[in-house]
């Protein structure tokens, strides 16, 4: 019975680690579009450019369309330095393939957890004939001990990046892509001018501040399970 549960609270807190994560790159890179803008105006991409804010922006919405799937590929005309032009070259086309790859998988991989969540829930419940305070104790303290573990890690890795981003960047695309489609040229490709490196220093923040709200959230609610609901049954009896 106790193996039960803990291989079923272990991935309850595994998915709930991982739907967390991808749910928190969401709201940072889809959630706000002045994000991109103050982004924009602050490392003088338009300059670098030569478009138009509104131009650029129409291009970031195409790009950030095409990474979740919701376009088929990345044929993204604009006018830059005053004539028209596609805004990806071929190289950048296969680096951004290669990076829709991941988004549309971490989707699917958070479609997945939130199954695997729910089957783990189920199994607890089942594999347990105590009654639902004691199934939701056994619930709500794993979920408790999990995150904190999960968070002491996530401050771990964040520190980690934080010493050194440069070669944490570099890590991260060398486990996630298995050729060089990333190292891009600031004279020939746009991409890495619209998203120069203090762009991905901003958004890590954002995206780290996100989690943070997030997992407190979720941190909250076996409280409110233990100190609430538990309490509500018990006065019932």
């Amino acid at each position: 019975m106790k193996w039960i549960n803990r291989i079923s609270l272990i991935v309850i807190v595994i998915s709930i680690f991982a739907i967390t994560l991808i749910t928190s790159v969401e709201i940072a890179a889809y959630g706000d579009w002045d994000f991109y803008k103050k982004e924009y105006e602050k490392n003088n991409v338009l300059t670098a450019v030569g478009m138009e804010m509104d131009d650029l922006m129409e291009v970031t919405k195409e790009m950030m369309a095409y990474l979740r799937g919701d376009r088929d590929d990345l044929v993204v005309e604009t006018t830059m330095f005053g004539q028209t032009r596609e805004f990806f070259n071929d190289r950048e086309k296969q680096h951004m393939a290669d990076c829709k790859v991941l988004f549309v998988g971490a989707i699917w991989i958070r479609r997945i957890c939130f199954a695997l969540m729910a089957l783990s829930i189920g199994i607890i419940c089942g594999a347990n004939k105590s009654d639902i305070k004691n199934k939701i104790r056994i619930i709500s303290g794993g979920i408790w001990k999990g995150i904190l573990i999960f968070i002491g890690l996530a401050g771990a890795l964040i520190g980690v990046i934080a010493l050194n981003f440069d070669k944490a960047f570099v890590t991260f695309h060398k486990i996630f892509f298995d050729n060089d489609l990333w190292i891009l040229n600031p004279q020939t490709d746009m991409l890495i001018n619209i998203v120069p490196q203090q762009f991905f220093i901003d958004i890590s923040i954002r995206i780290g501040i996100i989690f943070g709200i997030l997992m407190f959230l979720i941190f909250s609610i076996p409280f409110i399970a233990e100190r609430v609901i538990i309490k509500k049954l018990v006065k019932k009896q």
